[in-house]
């Protein structure tokens, strides 16, 4: 009977405009740039199944951890590079447990669609005909090391240093190419596959795998919630989006 009189209580508040109920708790997501065109899906699942509300912070990986760091207030951390994940837990900055690969990715040559360039290889990025080429910044972005790592391995890379525009993360590159700021960008495939553009698959053997992990930082202020959605990605419905946007998956036991 008290809960009953209760709930009357706040509604007649509310009619009021005196009080309102809570809001629901906001998870906060940081996440690498390559997952803008698959994470906000699943947010939009995960917020029509449960009712809670998620709020992204894209960017490059080691932007992110900066962050992190620092103290930022953040639920769950998806990186594109399983090292810098591994390097905030060595720093006591990630909850125990928490940690799981849930993806693999993979880095492609992109233009636009009405670029006259063909570009078959990573060798045909010397062609004089081509004057910029836009990737991540290898100083902070596991897809930006990726690439430059693929140049050295073709060899091209000191060859290539005039040409190179440095985007903060793998997105802004992709968005130089676009835009028609460069004439190619070395980018992810999460990001190329559904969207306008021609892509060519770079080796996978020319780089070290970029391997995803996601975490729960120490102070995450809903750890509970945040569980729940790194369950929810690594789960049938996360895999099978991630599958359709390019990527590869770990095995489904996780330590």
């Amino acid at each position: 009977m008290l809960r009953f009189v209760c709930l009357i209580l706040i509604g007649c508040l509310v009619a009021c405009g005196l009080s309102k109920p809570p809001n629901p708790s906001l998870l906060t997501v940081s996440a690498a740039a390559n997952l803008q065109a698959v994470l906000p899906v699943m947010g939009e699942r995960w917020e029509r199944t449960t009712g809670g509300a998620i709020a992204f912070n894209f960017g490059s990986t080691g932007q992110l951890a900066q962050q992190i760091e620092r103290g930022a207030a953040v639920d769950l951390f998806l990186a594109a590079d399983q090292d810098l994940i591994e390097a905030l837990d060595r720093q006591g900055l990630i909850r125990s447990g928490s940690k799981r690969i849930y993806a693999v990715g993979r880095i492609v040559i992109w233009q636009r669609q009405d670029s006259p360039l063909r570009l078959a290889t990573l060798a045909d990025l010397t062609r004089p005909e081509v004057q910029r080429v836009a990737i991540a910044n290898p100083n902070h972005a596991p897809y930006g090391i990726a690439a430059r790592q693929a140049l050295e391995s073709a060899g091209i890379w000191a060859e290539l240093q005039p040409k190179l525009i440095l985007g903060e993360n793998i997105q802004q590159a992709q968005h130089y190419a676009a835009m028609g700021n460069v004439d190619v960008a070395i980018t992810a495939l999460s990001l190329s596959m559904n969207r306008p553009g021609r892509w060519t698959l770079i080796p996978a053997e020319l780089h070290t795998p970029l391997t995803q992990m996601l975490a729960i930082p120490r102070h995450a202020p809903h750890p509970e919630l945040a569980q729940a959605f790194a369950d929810f990605i690594t789960g049938e419905e996360g895999r099978s989006l991630l599958t359709a946007q390019g990527f590869a998956l770990p095995p489904v036991a996780q330590p």
